[in-house]
């Protein structure tokens, strides 16, 4: 069981990244990482996030940093981050993710 429990942040935009069109929105994206988490990783505590990087939540100015971040520096939207690090990229792997969350202690049952 993690001891830990992680924050994966997505960000992302209505409008489908200009790279990523035949890819599943970043609503999409972010729906299935939460059902697919949540299996693998069943009863153990984590928070996803959604972020609309065109409308990010004012009170949160982290999150309003590094959408602004999203949008200038042109990355492939949804980014996902885990714990304020970059973990996927236009298309998040969930391999990827999974071995991150792996590192904080969570393990499958």
């Amino acid at each position: 069981m993690s001891n830990k429990q992680v924050e994966l942040v997505v960000y992302g935009a209505e409008q489908l990244c200009p790279s990523c069109v035949n890819l599943p929105s970043s609503k999409e994206t972010f729906e299935w990482l939460e059902a697919a988490i949540s299996r693998k990783f069943k009863d153990q505590p984590f928070t996803i996030t959604y972020v609309d990087i065109h409308n990010p939540p004012s009170d949160e100015p982290s999150k309003c940093k590094f959408a602004q971040r999203v949008i200038e520096e042109g990355m492939f939207y949804p980014v996902v981050l885990l714990d304020d690090r970059i973990v996927g990229e236009g298309n998040p792997r969930l391999k990827t993710i999974f071995a991150e969350m792996e590192k904080y202690g969570y393990s499958q049952e």
